[in-house]
């Protein structure tokens, strides 16, 4: 009887569960398509409002506003959000590697400021005498 009463137990909660599920999905949808009907809505209320004064073009309706939204998306993508893509990625590291040869020890560049306080400014105003005689010569 007892096993029978847990049986009952389990089945209920489980039943309990699909139905919030069930509803959760539900509200999602609606969410979804309350979301992307009120997308579509800006996008023609914007373009309405700056297309034919800025540029010249006809007033568009929902169904064409939403057209163009995707077509856009086509065009430009759907983007990734804030992460790279992993092709993306992929061509960094690629290019970091190839890189590394040409990276410098950073470590000697304590003593940059010591030096153009004494050859620097002086070397450089021999370079703007060249530049100016080569001009005038």
């Amino acid at each position: 009887m007892e096993n029978r009463r847990n049986i009952e137990d389990r089945v209920e909660r489980n039943v309990e569960q699909y139905v919030k599920k069930g509803f959760k999905i539900f509200f999602f949808i609606l969410i979804g398509l309350a979301i992307a009907f009120l997308v579509g809505y800006i996008v023609m209320w914007l373009w309405n409002w700056l297309m034919p004064e800025l540029f010249g073009l006809p007033e568009v309706g929902y169904w064409q506003a939403v057209g163009i939204l995707l077509l856009a998306k086509i065009i430009f993508g759907f983007g990734s959000g804030d992460r790279p893509s992993k092709g993306k990625e992929r061509k960094k590291r690629r290019f970091a590697n190839a890189c590394s040869p040409m990276r410098k020890d950073f470590s000697d560049w304590k003593h940059y400021d010591e030096f153009w306080k004494e050859e620097g400014e002086q070397a450089y105003e021999a370079y703007l005498n060249r530049k100016n005689d080569i001009k005038e010569g």
